[in-house]
């Protein structure tokens, strides 16, 4: 079985003991942080306290955190050019008058908070962000749904890395044309394989009368009134330090 290099990090977190609701109300008060004030310096400010926070109190690893923030700096790249583009005119594509300030606004922000959520994804693992939502009151469904994806990502990720030594020890990545075939049949055994193991996971818990969520007994960890108190306190220090610098 393959793991999770953010839940790895979770699990090793120096602030693995804290308490996940602690925890959910920093990252939660960083993300609307960055989401209401001006990207700069707002975003640039929350970003920059997230990635001190990550890299020290929380020692994430560096390469772990900036290796999880990758995808999503790409889609927000993406999204950034079609939020920028201008269609019609009579001049055909263009970009728009103000696009430069437009993509950097939607680049600062959405960084930001993403960095933020990270922050909390590598802190704490869902085995303490699941209970704690549900004594948040989020409905049972929605932490059921975020459980079961959670749990199939290991099938998907267990079968992805059977299949691929497999190919790998036939010969299957040895040139490029190879390389080719073996991804497209690589993505097809995986989906059709996990989404096999899934349904007979669910076959075999309905069997045992499980219709609705497994309940655990969480383990309880305790609050720390100076954490809550410099988790309120760092992002009204943002927003006065953004008011001054504005």
């Amino acid at each position: 079985m393959t793991g999770l290099a953010v839940d790895d990090a979770a699990w090793a977190s120096a602030w693995r003991r804290r308490a996940p609701g602690d925890k959910m109300l920093l990252c939660g008060g960083l993300v609307v942080t960055a989401l209401v004030l001006p990207a700069w310096p707002g975003s640039a400010l929350v970003g920059a306290v997230v990635v001190a926070l990550a890299l020290g109190p929380a020692r994430v690893p560096a390469r772990t955190f900036l290796r999880a923030a990758r995808w999503p700096a790409a889609f927000i790249a993406v999204g950034a050019v079609t939020a920028v583009v201008e269609v019609g005119g009579g001049g055909g594509p263009g970009w728009a008058p103000d696009a430069a300030a437009r993509a950097g606004s939607l680049v600062g922000h959405a960084l930001a908070g993403s960095a933020a959520v990270l922050l909390l994804a590598t802190t704490t693992p869902m085995s303490d962000l699941l209970p704690a939502l549900r004594r948040a009151r989020v409905p049972d469904a929605v932490v059921e749904v975020a459980s079961v994806v959670y749990r199939l990502l290991f099938v998907l990720l267990g079968s992805l890395h059977t299949i691929r030594e497999a190919q790998t020890a036939r010969m299957g990545y040895s040139s490029v044309a190879r390389s080719y075939r073996s991804s497209g049949a690589l993505a097809a055994a995986v989906l059709t394989r996990s989404w096999d193991r899934a349904r007979r996971m669910q076959e075999g818990l309905a069997g045992r009368g499980m219709e609705t969520g497994l309940r655990v007994l969480p383990e309880v960890l305790p609050s720390s009134w100076a954490f809550l108190a410099g988790s309120v306190a760092g992002p009204a220090a943002i927003v006065v330090a953004s008011s001054v610098a504005t």
